[in-house]
């Protein structure tokens, strides 16, 4: 039986650096999304729009898929304003029916073989309270209300009757080149340089107080569920995954504005979720000058301002508790990929100019 895979929420950072590296492996592929995902390859693949909030379309698609033998669950839905959701009910009941609307009717129409879902580390309530450091897939569940739990549970149930394997991802944050998603950095720091080279403010670093983090690329994530959907080690089993190093903010910004054609400045404290959305004419004149595509300010940083005041900590005085997770379990299992987190930044602003989508370096 011919490998088939589906990957869910195609469009987005995990999606589509899926979608290209199953594809590279020569798997037939099947990518959903409600818009038509961005990718760097001319390999051929079966694209269906749907949005997975509408049962009755998730329905009628998983009548198509019979042949499918995967599913790669990427999608997410996030509120505006992004972190206020995180602890909202409204917000998990959704992210729980938009899986259960596509594994449903899929788990009747194919014979899957595994499945693998996205967590993070929300997981271990990094929003919520210090985490153990490092944190480790063996601790108990987190008792808090997360939407994770809710389609975790509803997985395992449904694997047990339907007779697949899957496997659940934890990535640290994630680093890719898609714009108008909910959580990436690369296009909100990209937005913020060329905006500050246009109008002459000094590049600082607009966050709070220094700490240590982690990050991992998203083709680093597509190699691991490539891995695991063939992989007997990875059945059954939570990862926690990152790009094997930590890292810093301060130190990694001049690296950051050498990549971006500009001088470091001094720190400059600023909140992007309301600095950036002020700047929105400035943007339409920075892509007018430079031939760039005609998008708005909106649909490059979609809520993804939002998170990049979440990851710099604006407004912390203080550092804040570290959220560092071990990754052992997954190389112990067989799975070994790294990568250098300041290389994974500037390959994406290259690709991001190389799209248009952030004006050349000068």
């Amino acid at each position: 039986m011919a490998n088939v895979v589906l990957v869910a929420g195609a469009s987005g950072l995990v999606g589509a650096a899926t979608v290209e590296r199953f594809l590279r492996d020569g798997w037939d592929v099947v990518a959903t999304s409600r818009r038509k995902p961005e990718l760097s390859t001319s390999r051929q693949y079966r694209f269906i729009p749907l949005d997975l909030t509408d049962r009755s379309a998730c329905e009628t698609a998983s009548a198509t898929l019979k042949d499918v033998t995967h599913l790669v669950y990427t999608a997410v839905y996030e509120k505006p304003g992004l972190v206020r959701g995180w602890t909202d009910d409204d917000q998990m009941q959704t992210n729980l029916a938009m899986l259960r609307n596509l594994l449903e009717p899929l788990s009747r129409a194919a014979e899957l073989r595994h499945v693998t879902i996205l967590q993070g580390t929300k997981a271990y309530g990094v929003h919520l309270h210090r985490v153990p450091i490092p944190a480790r897939e063996r601790q108990s569940r987190d008792k808090h209300a997360n939407f994770y739990w809710l389609q975790e549970d509803y997985l395992k149930e449904t694997a047990a009757s339907a007779g697949f394997d899957f496997t659940i991802m934890r990535p640290q944050i994630i680093v890719g080149p898609n714009v108008g998603v909910a959580m990436n950095l690369p296009p909100v720091i990209g937005v913020y340089a060329a905006i500050c080279r246009e109008t002459g403010l000094p590049f600082g670093f607009p966050g709070g107080a220094s700490y240590v983090w982690q990050a991992v690329d998203c083709r680093l994530v597509a190699d691991a569920i490539r891995w695991a959907a063939e992989a007997a080690a990875a059945a059954g089993q939570h990862f926690n995954l990152t790009n094997g190093e930590v890292a810093e903010w301060r130190d990694l910004w001049p690296s950051f504005a050498q990549a971006l054609g500009l001088e470091p400045g001094p720190d400059r404290p600023t909140r992007l979720a309301e600095f950036l959305p002020t700047q929105a004419e400035v943007w339409d004149r920075i892509v007018r000058a430079n031939g760039l595509r005609p998008t708005s300010l909106n649909d490059v940083l979609g809520e993804s301002h939002h998170y990049a005041d979440f990851c710099f900590a604006y407004g912390a005085t203080d550092p804040p508790p570290p959220a560092l997770v071990s990754s052992i379990k997954i190389k112990q299992a067989g799975f070994g990929g790294v990568c250098d987190t300041e290389e994974s930044f500037r390959h994406w602003f290259d690709v991001l100019v190389n799209r248009k989508i952030l004006p050349p370096v000068r």
